[in-house]
């Protein structure tokens, strides 16, 4: 339902509120998980949960936001997500052991679902047509700017203050939000009875909980050597195929609605959000490893690098939403991805021991300047390709699409890590003998046996950290090839014949 004036302006501020909520807790756990998982009596490998277990419940609650929305009405829907991710939050950091916190933040992450793909929908929604280019502008600095700020903001919560603080900060936004949804937002429709698709849900589940677990655990375990990993990758494969085949043959009322995929537009878009994903997410993942283990950061100092990235995506997105109205959707997608392919090479030349922060800045505002070009297009080009009714299914795929790049970047990349430095090792060690003249040379030479192992160590690492940040260059590169299959926007295909 088309908003307008103040009414409008405090809707947005309380969908901003909700779509930063979960935007934030998708990073600011990370740092401080050493300390939840000292405090709580976790070792790494339980701990990880914390993180694991929110992001499976997240990827299966996304995909199911229009069923609901059309179920219990938006502003019932949005509205419950908000309450129901406030209190998670707040049980979170009631915790005392490792199963209770995991337990709510599985809770925290099926609401923290339906606040990112349904936010998107209403911001869509509440503007006219002619301001498309400003509501997906919005979610656009939500999706981007809450991954950046959370390092920053759960760094400087966990030094000063303590680990519980990293949930209960949402407890004042969340109930912010909660009530000018319940007291401004309008249903644009009328709730309506639906049956429900049980087996499309549990199939749905499989299918995306087993994924993300082989993802999560792949590398960990070593990936195919281990039964697990081959049990829940079978099951993968196996949960996505009868959900493919029973929500297009089996069900009458599909919970997802898998016919939207009609549209060759949204197939391109689904793949392009997915390379955005670890595009926006995956230096998140390495970045703030690589300062504080390398160069030695602070965690607050590695939020505030992160920040140089996403300072050019709050500036620049506004401008960019309105040239996104004006001009070909796939000319700034090939610009954005072609910016962040060439900043993450040139990210990947400075990782050295001994960088400092300066070295970083002007890189990373480059990187944000990619950033900021690739969203709002995609939005505006996948959206202005389909039918009205099909757009909040459409909005709900891109949603999921970004947050399943996230977590393959996440996978790809730290795999990248292990491998290549294990390689680099092998590389410098073999290059220890006595002919070597660097370390013939007084001034370098280590002095002890440990003191060169640490070296050796050091060196092979940063070089392992530069070759994963150099794996997204050619994920950013074949992107701009899979833009130019998109359709201008405002250019509907036509529906496939009945």
């Amino acid at each position: 339902m088309i908003e307008y004036g103040g009414r409008r302006t405090l809707i947005v501020i309380g969908i901003m509120m909700a779509a930063l909520l979960q935007t934030l807790d998708a990073t600011i756990v990370n740092v401080a998980l050493p300390t939840i998982e000292g405090n709580v009596g976790a070792s790494i490998d339980d701990g990880i949960w914390i993180v694991t277990g929110y992001i499976i419940s997240n990827v299966i609650a996304i995909p199911l936001a229009p069923y609901f929305l059309q179920r219990f009405g938006r502003r019932q829907y949005f509205a419950t997500c908000i309450i129901g991710f406030t209190v998670a939050s707040f049980l979170c950091g009631s915790a005392h052991t490792l199963s209770e916190l995991v337990f709510y933040r599985i809770v925290q992450g099926a609401f923290g679902g339906g606040l990112i793909s349904t936010s998107q929908i209403i911001l869509r929604e509440t503007f006219p047509p002619s301001k498309v280019g400003t509501s997906a502008a919005l979610f656009a600095i939500a999706l981007t700017a809450g991954p950046a700020l959370g390092p920053t903001l759960g760094g400087i919560l966990t030094d000063n203050l303590s680990w519980q603080w990293v949930f209960y900060i949402n407890l004042v936004p969340g109930t912010i939000a909660a009530v000018i949804v319940l007291t401004m937002l309008r249903n644009p429709t009328a709730p309506r009875t639906l049956p429900f698709d049980a087996p499309g849900l549990a199939l749905l589940a499989i299918a995306l909980g087993s994924m993300q677990y082989v993802l999560d655990e792949g590398e960990r375990r070593d990936w195919f050597s281990d039964g697990g990993i081959v049990l829940f990758t079978t099951t993968f494969v196996v949960g996505l195929a009868g959900f493919i085949a029973w929500e297009l043959y089996g069900s009458k009322n599909p919970i997802v609605d898998l016919r939207v995929f009609r549209y060759r537009t949204v197939r391109a878009g689904t793949v392009l959000a997915i390379m955005m994903g670890m595009i926006i997410f995956g230096p998140v993942v390495m970045l703030p490893q690589y300062v504080q283990n390398i160069l030695g950061f602070t965690s607050t100092g590695s939020g505030l690098l992160l920040l140089m990235r996403a300072a050019p995506v709050i500036l620049l997105t506004p401008l960019v939403a309105r040239a996104a109205t004006r001009l070909d959707a796939r000319i700034l997608l090939g610009a954005g991805f072609t910016i962040s392919g060439l900043s993450f090479y040139l990210i990947s030349q400075r990782m050295t021991p001994g960088s400092d922060f300066d070295a970083f800045v002007g890189v990373l505002a480059f990187s944000g300047i990619g950033q900021s070009m690739l969203l709002v297009p995609l939005l505006v080009g996948v959206l202005g390709s389909v039918q009205l009714p099909d757009m909040p299914k459409v909005s709900s795929f891109i949603s999921l699409s970004v947050q399943l790049g996230g977590s393959i970047a996440s996978t790809m990349l730290v795999t990248v890590l292990d491998r290549r430095t294990y390689f680099h090792s092998d590389v410098y060690r073999s290059a220890i003998t006595l002919s070597n003249p660097y370390l013939n040379d007084p001034t370098h030479r280590p002095g002890t046996l440990a003191g060169l192992a640490r070296l050796v160590s050091l060196q092979a690492t940063n070089a392992g950290f530069a070759d994963a940040i150099f794996a997204l260059v050619p994920v950013a590169f074949v992107a701009v090839a899979i833009a130019l299959t998109l359709r201008k926007a405002n250019k509907k295909e036509p529906s496939p014949a009945k």
